[in-house]
């Protein structure tokens, strides 16, 4: 009876392969996913988020959404918390814009629910088509640095400084000394081709961390109390959503609306294509297979996250090893649901797991997210000037949005002075029209 229900669900013949085959990519896929319960619940602490409850809320909404895609769209993709819409979320809307959380929340159910009706009526892809590849690469490299330098900050490794700005922690500290470790320890890693290569080097930074004084008494990791417990309800987060917020500042939230619009769109887009064609998955025209629906299940999770308390679900790219194992259906999704149901249990050891240990992870995340600056002619300054521009002010300015703004107001007035204004498509004109906007209301925020 078995074979016969996973062949009806996930016509794993047609995909020309096995159960087992299947198990096996899932398992890959989730081992390399698995740190996003070590590191969101870290990251949404940023923004004054219970630790526990988020890591309650990360897995459960990486359970409901991989087990979604698998049987929605039967198609290899594990679905959890997205670090960068997540790093955005915490430090971008609620430490700088001063976004209480709750009413944060809400904007990203809201973007979910746009997104939906996006997919649905099929403006969506008419949307992503407009979009200038090289804003495009510049904001997700914006996003990748964002995270790369977010992840050396909370380790310590780089710190305030009056005449440079920012500078090295100080080699003599033992923090200091055991990221630098794991930042020459994870790319090897990664390197030598081990599968799980990031969670690999966070449980052994971890460990390393049990016998590495903090400077004040103590050790950088603490023992954990017990490796097995009941999931803590994430009551501190579930079911706070102030929708109201949105309608009273609506546009000194809308860059962010749309910043999220464009992560769902152009981030999922780019994530689907790259893992499916990766796995020869594409179809002859050079579309992923049940797109609409595997748009829908990703939507799904945006709008149901929040309820739960975490905010942006993507497709993870790390979804590609299982797919490099072979993996081609849905099963592989529900076995990645499965996968952190078990991390549910366990949540104490995640819940020990010292910031210095998800640096590391966090930079190769960042530097495999800047491998998208191979798209760009950089010898056309067209091109090469906004993509540059987004993300380096947005990564010197600690600002995703100010980046997005000079590069697109950096892209229309170039292609205007190349006498190519009639190559401006009008998402890029729209675009330009939102961020005067929202400099013209942050203007009037900060007097």
């Amino acid at each position: 009876m078995k074979p016969n229900l996973l062949e009806r669900l996930f016509h794993l013949r047609a995909a020309g392969t096995t159960a087992g085959r299947e198990v096996v990519a899932g398992l890959g896929t989730f081992a390399a996913m698995v740190y996003c319960v070590a590191v969101n619940p870290a990251i949404m602490s940023n923004a004054g988020m219970d630790r526990a409850s988020e890591l309650t809320a990360t897995c459960l909404i990486a359970i409901i959404a991989s087990a979604t895609m698998g049987l929605l769209a039967n198609l290899p993709l594990g679905l959890a918390p997205a670090i960068g819409s997540n790093v955005v979320f915490a430090v971008v809307m609620v430490q700088q814009m001063g976004v209480p959380w709750p009413a944060a929340l809400a904007i990203v159910c809201f973007t979910g629910i746009v997104f939906m009706i996006l997919t649905v009526t099929g403006v969506r892809e008419r949307m992503a088509d407009g979009m200038p590849d090289c804003l495009r690469v510049g904001i997700q490299i914006a996003v990748g640095l964002t995270i790369l330098f977010i992840g050396l900050r909370n380790a310590g490794f780089v710190v305030g400084n009056h005449t440079t700005l920012v500078t090295m922690g100080a080699l003599s500290s033992p923090a200091v000394m055991l990221t630098f470790a794991g930042l020459i320890l994870t790319p090897a890693l990664v390197a030598a081709g081990v599968p799980g290569a990031l969670i690999i080097s966070i449980m052994a930074l971890t460990l390393a961390g049990l016998f590495v004084p903090d400077g004040h008494g103590g050790t950088i990791t603490r023992w954990p109390t017990r490796v097995f417990a009941m999931p803590v309800w994430p009551s501190a987060t579930a079911f706070h959503l102030d929708p109201g917020y949105i309608f009273h500042n609506f546009f000194y939230v809308l860059p962010v609306i749309i910043f999220f619009l464009c992560t769902e769109l152009f981030g999922t887009l780019a994530n689907l294509l790259g893992i499916a064609s990766a796995g020869g998955m594409l179809r002859p025209d050079g579309s992923v297979p049940n797109a609409t629906r595997a748009f829908a299940a990703d939507a799904a999770g945006t709008i149901l996250g929040p309820v739960l308390g975490t905010a942006v679900v993507a497709v993870y790219l790390e979804s590609v090893i299982g797919v490099q194992m072979g993996g081609r259906t849905g099963l592989v999704a529900v076995v990645i649901a499965f996968g952190f149901v078990a991390a549910l249990f366990l949540w104490p050891l995640f819940m020990i797991i010292p910031p210095q240990a998800t640096t590391p992870a966090l930079v190769m995340v960042g530097i495999l997210m800047f491998g998208a600056i191979s798209r760009l002619d950089l010898k056309d300054m067209t091109q090469a000037v906004p993509a540059i521009m987004t993300f380096m002010f947005a990564v010197l300015t600690s600002n995703l949005l100010n980046g997005m703004a000079f590069g697109t107001f950096s892209y229309i007035v170039m292609n205007i002075a190349a006498g190519r204004w009639r190559g401006v498509s009008p998402t890029a004109w729209g675009l330009g029209a939102v961020m005067t906007v929202f400099f013209i209301v942050s203007m009037g925020m900060h007097h």
